[in-house]
């Protein structure tokens, strides 16, 4: 059985796993509308001082790949695969949030979670609903954060505005190519516990070259 948090609450990884290799899987729904599931990899000031850190659709890795957008799989809206000992010292917290794609608020949601599996079982799971909010457009969920040794803390704590509103709460700067409509949402798989099959993020093979002509004489 995994651990249950409620808000607020915080553990030692070592504590839910021996594991260092996690899959973060996010369930969030509401009638109508979509939401962009992201990592915010931050500093020791909680700033988002390297913005390829930023793991969201558009950029579905970190330089190292210790953080990974997985896509919707296994009943989760969306997940990632963390290794935390492929992360970089100047990284000291991984924050998990959920922003609403448009019009809405957060009392909308249905009762969802983010959840740790590692080693193929649920370790961790902090579930919330709707009823917790009010007209927030945004949630910070929960954070995977290093205090002499890596933590997991659920946070629950709604927050005004969107994406771009998040990332200058960071310390992020807001392009105006990152204001690109949300993928559609994907259909999750059915409920389990998920397998580690990152999707490939290599850059597609160059379609072969065509013959030359041959010579006229």
């Amino acid at each position: 059985m995994p651990r249950e948090f409620q808000r607020g609450h915080k553990a030692r990884i070592s504590d839910l796993t021996a594991g260092t290799d996690l899959y973060v899987g996010v369930q969030i729904s509401a009638p109508g509308l979509t939401f962009d599931i992201s990592c915010f990899g931050l500093d020791a000031d909680e700033r988002l001082s390297d913005d390829r850190y930023f793991v969201f659709f558009n950029q579905p890795k970190s330089p190292e790949e210790a953080i990974q957008l997985l896509g919707a799989q296994a009943g989760d809206t969306e997940s990632f695969r963390i290794t935390l000992d492929r992360i970089p010292p100047r990284i000291h917290k991984l924050a998990f949030t959920a922003t609403i794609d448009g019009a809405g608020q957060m009392s909308q949601i249905a009762p969802g979670y983010l959840r740790i599996v590692a080693g193929g079982e649920e370790v961790a799971r902090y579930a919330f609903n709707g009823s917790e909010f009010s007209t927030e457009r945004a949630v910070m969920l929960g954070d995977i954060y290093l205090k002499d040794v890596w933590r997991f803390a659920a946070v629950g704590q709604g927050f005004d505005g969107g994406l771009d509103a998040l990332l200058k709460n960071f310390g992020g700067e807001v392009l105006e190519e990152e204001s690109a409509p949300a993928q559609a949402p994907q259909q999750p798989q059915s409920g389990g516990v998920p397998g580690f099959a990152p999707p490939a993020f290599g850059v597609p093979s160059a379609p072969p070259a065509s013959t030359p002509p041959a010579p006229q004489p």
